[in-house]
């Protein structure tokens, strides 16, 4: 879905509009394996255990999107395929990622605990995701509101 049908099928709401790209099942695991750093059709398939069909419709709406970016390589001996890399845009997406990883491990992991760990990548350090105003300090979520923005329409 183009960035045009993406708005058309979202209205005002910017949240309607990114579900339209992103919410289909399948999709950001996607992005997920993209952040990790795959490109190849292979690689995404190996990872997600995804059938061929479902994964290629994935990879064309983000590509369409402008997640997702197609380049061409070659492997030695194989013909020309196209790679599926993040655009800026795509990862951006890393932020939602985290939020919905954040999520998961607070209220639906296992005894075990969380699969997976957020950390600084030089110190090694945890972090984690917040609101920050405009000086840099952080922001309770109860102290976070939504008004209209300049692109809200008579709501």
């Amino acid at each position: 879905m183009g960035k045009t049908n993406a708005l058309e099928a979202g209205g005002a709401c910017s949240i309607a509009r990114s579900l339209g790209v992103l919410g289909q099942r399948w999709t950001l695991l996607v992005v997920r394996e993209a952040l990790k750093g795959r490109t190849k059709f292979s690689e995404y398939q190996e990872a997600l255990a995804i059938s061929s069909d479902v994964l290629a419709q994935r990879l064309e709406g983000l590509s369409s999107a402008g997640v997702l970016e197609k380049r061409p390589y070659r492997d030695a001996g194989t013909r020309e395929r196209q790679g599926y890399h993040l655009t800026p845009a795509g990862r951006e997406l890393g932020l939602v990622i985290a939020a919905l990883m954040t999520w998961g491990d607070n209220h639906l992991s296992d005894e075990a605990g969380p699969p997976a760990l957020l950390r600084h990548r030089e110190t090694g350090e945890p972090v984690e995701l917040s609101f920050v105003d405009a000086r840099g300090e952080r922001v309770a979520l109860d102290d976070v509101i939504t008004i209209p923005g300049p692109g809200a329409r008579g709501r």
